[in-house]
């Protein structure tokens, strides 16, 4: 790798792409910011030269194919040749499936699924001539286990880890030194909560527990920087529990997410059903990178440090916890 990274980052205007952002320009970095928000972009752009980084940005809404790809020709012109791709930009929709609407998991599924798929599509075309680069998909443990009230969402992030695989295993055949990573989150302190679309009495939240997205940025980070990258990173003690359950005793957690997912997802406070949602038009925030949840919050993660390093030391915590869940669980 290059010792100044040219990077690409999908949804930089807020939460996790901007906390991305400013991990990156804390290394000097040359980053290339996309998403629908300009003035969002600008204020990240601003902040990312700030930290030491120099930024360019560009509007675009990631599910149109040609936005995207002339986007990838723009920061190329601009900033010199793209080492890493970071597809992160998403939206959603909290509602029960049989309130939902066929356009609403079209949408979801053109910006969240193909949105990944056609910024992968123009980081290969510019990366397979070099025969380099890194091509980041920002997962999520729902991308395993599935819960109610985000059947769009989930479902997207089930289809970019088969996605993933597919092209992987395509790299490896052809002996490309390109590498296509996959780094699976944790519920996080993000603006989303703000401006996501929801049919739920309540105001949505994320399903406890929650962490800063400076966790899983770092995680991005080391993966973009490590001489030899895991195929797929695993944020946080909950996505090791959720993905270690599914694999255990799938059906068990089916019953205990029907009894406590929909109670889990909201807050206190009511919603109304003219609150402005980001699903078909960006939604202007201050919040930044973070969401409203800084008091409930965890700045830290161990088991994020340890899914940086192979090992069995991360399996044996999971195996763990995965067995305190299920203890808890039968005693119900």
């Amino acid at each position: 790798m290059p010792q100044t990274l040219n990077v690409v980052i999908t949804g930089a205007s807020a939460g996790l792409g901007r906390a991305i952002a400013h991990e990156f320009g804390k290394t000097g970095a040359r980053v290339g910011l996309i998403s629908r928000d300009l003035s969002a972009l600008e204020a990240t752009a601003v902040e990312v030269e700030r930290l030491g980084g120099t930024a360019a940005t560009y509007a675009a809404d990631v599910s149109d194919d040609q936005a995207g790809e002339a986007a990838a020709s723009s920061f190329e012109e601009r900033l010199g040749p793209i080492d890493i791709w970071i597809n992160n930009a998403m939206v959603s929709v909290f509602s029960p499936v049989k309130e939902m609407e066929a356009a609403e998991f079209r949408r979801v599924t053109e910006v969240n699924y193909l949105g990944y798929v056609h910024g992968t599509l123009a980081a290969l075309r510019r990366m397979l001539p070099r025969n380099r680069g890194r091509i980041i998909q920002v997962g999520s443990a729902l991308a395993v286990r599935s819960i109610p009230l985000q059947s769009a969402y989930c479902a997207t992030k089930h289809a970019i880890v088969g996605f993933t695989d597919s092209l992987r295993c395509e790299l490896i055949h052809d002996n490309s030194n390109i590498k296509a990573i996959v780094v699976q989150m944790p519920a996080m302190n993000t603006p989303q909560f703000t401006w996501v679309k929801s049919r739920l009495p309540r105001l949505p939240q994320p399903v406890p527990p929650i962490y800063e997205p400076e966790v899983g940025a770092r995680v991005i980070l080391h993966a973009a920087l490590t001489s030899s990258p895991r195929r797929e990173y695993w944020v946080g003690g909950s996505t090791v529990k959720a993905i270690l359950g599914q694999k255990i005793f799938p059906g068990i957690l089916d019953f205990y997410l029907g009894k406590t997912g929909y109670n889990a997802q909201q807050r206190e406070e009511q919603d109304s059903p003219d609150r402005l949602n980001n699903v078909w038009h960006p939604v202007p925030t201050t919040l930044g990178a973070h969401g409203p949840f800084d008091t409930k919050s965890r700045p830290f993660s161990l088991e994020a440090q340890v899914s940086k390093h192979r090992g069995w030391f991360l399996l044996g915590c999971g195996v763990i916890g995965v067995a305190i869940c299920a203890k808890k669980l039968l005693a119900r």
